[in-house]
């Protein structure tokens, strides 16, 4: 990826943004695999997703819709209230990487992305192993 592009762009702006939170959430939504991190979630996700779809947008250098509604994201202390250890960061990993692979995401900027979420999701452990 070169300097000059925003991710936001090569995710095909808010509708690849959209896409790929959707494919990420109908995994965890309907996949075993993912019952842990899933248990973490109103029983909607309609929520969640627009959430995330929000985030994400601002993050990969789009529209700030998160900020605009929530303020700074502040993720560490919103997810407090939910018991995160290895297990949900693993789950919520592999569920973005099957999203990107069913979003047919290129390997060099999936592999951006994951390198980027990985310290987020490890940061967001709140639980021993």
């Amino acid at each position: 990826m070169k300097a000059s592009e925003k991710p936001f762009d090569l995710f095909g702006g808010e509708t690849g943004v959209r896409e790929l939170v959707d494919a990420f959430y109908d995994r965890m939504d309907f996949e075993a695999d993912f019952a842990t991190i899933r248990a973490l979630h109103p029983t909607t996700l309609d929520g969640s997703r627009d959430k995330l779809f929000w985030f994400l947008c601002g993050w990969l250098g789009g529209p700030n819709h998160y900020i605009e509604r929530f303020g700074h994201p502040r993720l560490r202390a919103r997810h407090l209230p939910f018991a995160i250890g290895s297990v949900e960061r693993d789950q919520w990993m592999a569920c973005m990487t099957q999203a990107l692979t069913d979003c047919e995401t290129p390997a060099e900027l999936s592999q951006w992305l994951l390198q980027q979420l990985y310290g987020t999701a490890d940061w967001m452990r709140n639980q021993p192993d």
